[in-house]
């Protein structure tokens, strides 16, 4: 918790959201601080999962809006920073001129494979303590949290 703020101070439900927030809080430095080796945000990293998945089918900049954890990234803005490092395509759809076509490079994929490969460190340090039942457990709440 806060250092300002005392656990017995703060009710249950008051409690589990402020370690909820925190335990979010670090996550993201966490995670932050694991891709800045490779140059990209959360937010990039997560453009670019976004893209493999599709398995070299384009996506529009809605489908990569709606695929973000964090709904206020300017996905706009995103996917030109990874189009100028090489590792994303940007093209105006040949039918329908308003639209836009983004695909993954090679590059792209060459990054994501060396991610994936270390990533399971940055797992392990998450997550390494808790038992595959925890996790399952872990992840059920969350969610039903979240399904109001």
């Amino acid at each position: 918790m806060n250092k300002d703020v005392k656990k017995e101070s703060l009710n249950v439900p008051e409690f589990t959201i402020a370690n909820i927030l925190q335990t979010g809080n670090w996550m993201n430095e966490k995670f932050s601080d694991h891709l800045k080796q490779f140059a990209l945000s959360i937010q990039q990293y997560q453009v670019l999962r976004s893209l493999k998945e599709l398995k070299g089918a384009p996506a529009d900049l809605q489908t990569l809006q709606a695929e973000m954890v964090s709904k206020n990234s300017n996905t706009t803005r995103l996917v030109e920073k990874l189009r100028l490092k090489g590792l994303i395509t940007r093209f105006q759809n040949e039918e329908n001129r308003r639209k836009v076509e983004i695909r993954i490079t090679d590059e792209g994929l060459t990054l994501l494979t060396e991610i994936e490969l270390i990533h399971k460190n940055f797992e392990n340090e998450v997550v390494g303590n808790l038992s595959k039942d925890e996790i399952s457990v872990l992840n059920k709440l969350l969610i039903k949290i979240r399904i109001k």
